[in-house]
């Protein structure tokens, strides 16, 4: 199953490379992973997803995340209610005859052109997983040059009363 899992850290060198290492140790492949500062100086948030056969093993994997050095807290957010998005660089062929009728299909997903060229555009899109899939699915048939994915990055949705 797949797990999102979050990371406060303090932002020091080779912080990353102890948490990669110990999901590498143990055989987790991260699907995807994500860092950057927070608005504390000195600290960074780690968002990685991993696919996790149990429970028992997500547990266990939090555990040894929170024994890690410079890491100050690890939760586990895949079934909480959570906002997540993800940004992907799509550069997509086309020809006079295509570019309108790709321009009409990416609209829906409130994508933005960054560049146009004589034979491809770059699209950015950003959403949850799902809305980034569906939208290489929908220009594939166009010819896709290249794909940049920057993971997904998520927090837990705040659900107090205003």
């Amino acid at each position: 199953m797949r797990h999102i899992i979050t990371a406060t850290v303090e932002d020091a060198s080779g912080v990353l490379n102890r948490i990669t290492g110990l999901l590498a140790r143990r055989s987790f492949n991260i699907e995807s992973i994500t860092v950057g500062k927070t608005t504390e100086e000195g600290i960074s948030k780690i968002t990685f997803v991993v696919d996790l056969d149990s429970a028992n093993s997500a547990e266990q994997l939090i555990k040894q995340l929170n024994k890690q050095i410079h890491v100050l807290k690890v939760n586990d957010i895949t079934h909480q209610d959570i906002v997540a998005r993800e940004l992907a660089l799509i550069k997509v062929k086309t020809s006079k005859s295509s570019r309108a009728e790709i321009q009409s299909l990416i609209e829906p997903f409130r994508t933005r052109i960054l560049d146009v060229a004589r034979n491809s555009i770059t699209i950015e899109v950003t959403g949850g997983l799902s809305k980034v899939d569906a939208l290489i699915n929908l220009v594939k048939p166009f010819g896709i040059i290249e794909v940049s994915r920057t993971g997904l990055t998520a927090f837990v949705r705040d659900t107090s009363s205003k």
